[in-house]
């Protein structure tokens, strides 16, 4: 990514304030759906990686370019906004699209999501070796992997699909594509965050966590009476998975 000034941060006590952050992992929606989404974003954050799983699909830079201006026309007068565009993966996806994403400059990451398993998700990627075409060729360009790490296996229970795939997909990802960078996105159990923090140095892994996953667990949402709103994708886990990302979130 292009490095752009930003405020430092200041730590007071316990306390800390960050001058203009980056948001890693947004839905900005489209249409009429962008008037309310993109202005508290762009409020808040300085850039922000903008997730393709829309309807229809972010998956040309032809796309990008043209939902990045549709971003663009709705961020407040005066307001510093820099939408990171990215791309959906998809079997179809040709190695043409993924060098033409390399050379234009705002194209930051393609997407993985496994089919089925997530909003919009259906035209996602059943298995990883069913895009090892692909893979190759963004390790070879260096085009980051942004990967929603669940099983699209509908056998596998909602709670244990994290883990299955960190336990057989992942390990194949790293070991054929060892200088592919990676972001494992909104990662949501210990077995995720062991396998992100007990990376070798040599490999290009790091992780993004999102705010429920850190507040709250699926006790909140089961326990007691039924929390519709705090179902998500990926779903909540347990408290000890909960602790595991705050520890790696805090950890520095």
């Amino acid at each position: 990514m292009t490095t752009k000034e930003r405020p430092m941060s200041h730590q007071f006590g316990n306390f800390i304030t960050i001058g203009r952050p980056d948001d890693m992992h947004v839905h900005l929606r489209q249409g009429a759906g962008l008037r309310p989404v993109v202005p508290m974003t762009a409020r808040q954050f300085g850039r922000a990686i903008v997730m393709p799983n829309t309807t229809p699909f972010i998956s040309t830079v032809g796309n990008a370019s043209e939902y990045r201006d549709e971003i663009r026309a709705a961020v407040p007068s005066g307001v510093d906004f820099d939408p990171l565009m990215t791309l959906y993966l998809q079997t179809t996806t040709s190695p043409e699209t993924i060098r033409t994403a390399k050379k234009c400059g705002f194209v930051h990451g393609i997407k993985m999501y496994p089919q089925g398993a997530t909003t919009n998700s259906d035209g996602g990627v059943a298995k990883l070796t069913d895009v090892e075409e692909q893979l190759r060729v963004m390790e070879g360009v260096d085009m980051p992997l942004l990967i929603h790490g669940e099983s699209a296996d509908p056998t596998v229970d909602v709670f244990d699909r994290e883990n299955a795939f960190y336990d057989e997909e992942f390990s194949w990802l790293i070991r054929t594509f060892p200088k592919l960078r990676i972001v494992c996105e909104h990662i949501t159990t210990a077995k995720a965050v062991h396998t992100v923090v007990s990376a070798p140095p040599n490999l290009r892994i790091g992780a993004t966590i999102t705010v429920q996953h850190l507040l709250v667990a699926r006790n909140y949402m089961l326990g007691g009476a039924l929390r519709p709103h705090a179902f998500c994708k990926p779903i909540l886990k347990m408290e000890k998975d909960r602790l595991a990302l705050l520890e790696a979130a805090t950890s520095g």
